[in-house]
């Protein structure tokens, strides 16, 4: 087959749907190497991961728009022109990686797929300004009703399409995630020192990663800490934005700043340093698609605290703790839990680590080539 994807975020983005269009890239080419896999992206930009992506793979490249007149209009070009070049390339299927499809995709012979990662901006419509919400709405629900079939990142992530968009259950396929295998490679003590000293990380600590906006609601783990003993640090690694000073300003009130650590782009390959020198990793975040963080924490071999309410219980399975986001004393019973009880920390590993091999490469690569097959036959 010659499958095509929407690259945009596989060029532009280093984090999120960056990474995710890179993953699917990757285990495709890995697994599945007989196919020619064929990046459409908008515009050229230096991406270094990506770089070793097509270097590695000589079945993966890279397209750009075709002509002066596409290559100047390049963003109409992602959302209608593509479809032409699709057709003139032979494309079999193509994959919107990152909730879009082009509008006319329908109307042509190729075969359509697209993944939804979440519907976050309508179910929690305060975080996103009026003109992004209806955007985002006309864009998703035009790719869902599209679409030949649907690939959902979570259980909760199709019940919200079915819910907001009236899209049967018969189309939508769950794929969950997986991450980059570097999280399941041991770190070797010597490098965790380097690392350990280069950010002068406390001696124990607990960790949260992802970006430091309102959703996250990283502000509950900082006002756990006042429950716990005071050799617990907390160390955020994440994207700044308006809501880190209301945390810097808890932290202040509240004579924290010994016990707080926030870091904003630390290099990817640092990363797995932070998770395995954690002692717990907390995503008390009040809603996600799926929670990539958590699946990292999971194969580094560190207990996971996470929110109830939207798919986190599916990424981070049964023997994960769960909180409600607006406890302050649950988040602060769970830390104590698992820091105060080595069996608990043991099991919680243990049973972690298996219960993660359901996200392995291979399994995900075998989902999404049994869809595209099925999609084909249609």
């Amino acid at each position: 087959m010659r499958i095509g994807f929407d690259g945009k975020r596989a060029v532009q983005n280093y984090t999120g749907l960056g990474n995710y269009s890179r993953y699917i890239a990757e285990i495709l080419c890995r697994f599945y190497p007989d196919n020619r896999y064929l990046l459409y992206a908008p515009k050229k930009r230096d991406n270094k991961r990506l770089e070793k992506l097509t270097e590695q793979f000589r079945q993966l490249s890279i397209i750009y728009p075709k002509g002066t007149f596409w290559k100047k209009l390049s963003s109409i070009w992602r959302i209608k022109g593509i479809t032409k070049q699709l057709e003139e390339e032979k494309i079999d299927l193509f994959h919107g990686l990152s909730n879009e499809l082009p509008l006319n995709i329908h109307k042509s012979p190729i075969k359509s797929i697209v993944t939804i990662h979440d519907l976050i901006f309508l179910r929690f419509p305060q975080y996103y300004h009026f003109i992004d919400r209806k955007i985002y709405t006309y864009k998703f629900r035009k790719a869902c009703e599209n679409a030949d079939r649907i690939i959902a990142i979570s259980e909760c992530t199709k019940r919200d399409i079915m819910d907001y968009f009236r899209i049967p259950a018969s189309k939508i396929e769950v794929v969950y995630q997986g991450c980059d295998p570097i999280f399941e490679q041991t770190v070797s003590e010597e490098i965790k020192k380097e690392i350990r000293n280069k950010y002068r990380l406390p001696a124990r600590f607990i960790l949260n990663v992802g970006s430091i906006e309102d959703r996250k609601n990283s502000l509950l783990a900082v006002q756990a800490l006042l429950q716990l003993s005071e050799d617990i640090h907390l160390v955020i690694v994440g994207k700044r934005t308006p809501y880190t000073k209301k945390i810097e300003q808890f932290v202040n009130d509240h004579h924290l700043t010994k016990r707080v650590h926030i870091f904003n782009n630390i290099p990817f390959n640092d990363l797995p340093v932070f998770y395995q020198c954690a002692e717990i990793f907390t995503y008390p975040s009040y809603f996600e698609g799926f929670g990539i963080p958590i699946i990292e924490a999971l194969y580094s071999g560190t207990p996971v605290v996470a929110a109830k309410g939207s798919c986190l219980e599916e990424a981070g399975g049964p023997d994960s703790l769960y909180i409600n986001p607006d406890s302050v004393e649950e988040i602060g019973v769970a830390f104590n839990r698992i820091l105060n009880d080595n069996s608990l920390r043991q099991k919680m590993v243990e049973n972690g680590k298996q219960f993660v091999k359901r996200f392995s490469d291979q399994e995900q690569a075998k989902l999404i080539m049994n869809i595209y097959e099925k999609t084909c036959k249609l």
